[in-house]
């Protein structure tokens, strides 16, 4: 399977995700949805900081040159929220998956989405 028919099979057809990237860990873009304006540079700052949360509440993160408000993470998992529109990113032994949602989506859903395309990864060594 190619990195955008995850992006497309996996996520998107799901309809609990509105947009989504897959990346390496140096924020090259594998695969990603049409019109998600995520960047590369965005990326590589999001990856050197997942697990510092002290970095993330007070920075927040940018994607797609929107700014969102870091809610909470993990050593492999950020949550982020700006108005109806939020984010959550899972890293990967290889790769980070990060997906945006739009209400009436729920925070819940698009992070079951999410982690279960990334905990497939991590068991196939991506």
């Amino acid at each position: 399977m190619s990195w955008q028919s995850y992006v497309d099979d996996q996520l998107i057809a799901t309809k609990v995700v509105k947009d989504a990237v897959i990346a390496g860990h140096d924020g090259n873009i594998w695969a990603t949805s049409p019109g998600f304006g995520v960047t590369p540079a965005e990326l590589k700052t999001i990856i050197t900081n997942v697990g510092n949360s002290e970095v993330l509440a007070v920075n927040g993160i940018t994607v797609g040159g929107i700014k969102y408000m870091f809610l909470s993470g993990t050593d492999n998992i950020i949550r982020a929220k700006k108005g109806a529109t939020g984010i959550h990113l899972m890293k990967t032994v290889q790769a980070v998956i990060v997906c945006r949602y739009v209400e009436p989506i729920v925070p819940e859903q698009c992070a079951t989405v999410t982690e279960k395309l990334g905990e497939y990864l991590i068991s196939v060594g991506y």
